[in-house]
């Protein structure tokens, strides 16, 4: 699915803050984790989108 570009920022912005807040608030690793990776993905789909 290809996203606008501002509908991608805001997506990348929101998935830094989850990730920044379950960092924060010690969550489990696989949780840790599984934030990351959905955040690399967004930056990834920004990245070849040309943006």
């Amino acid at each position: 699915m290809e996203y606008s570009k501002d509908e991608l920022v805001k997506r990348i912005e929101a998935a830094r803050l989850v990730l920044d807040k379950s960092i924060d608030e010690k969550y489990a690793y696989e949780e840790i984790y599984k934030n990351s990776v959905q955040l690399d993905r967004l930056i990834e789909q920004y990245i070849e989108s040309g943006y």
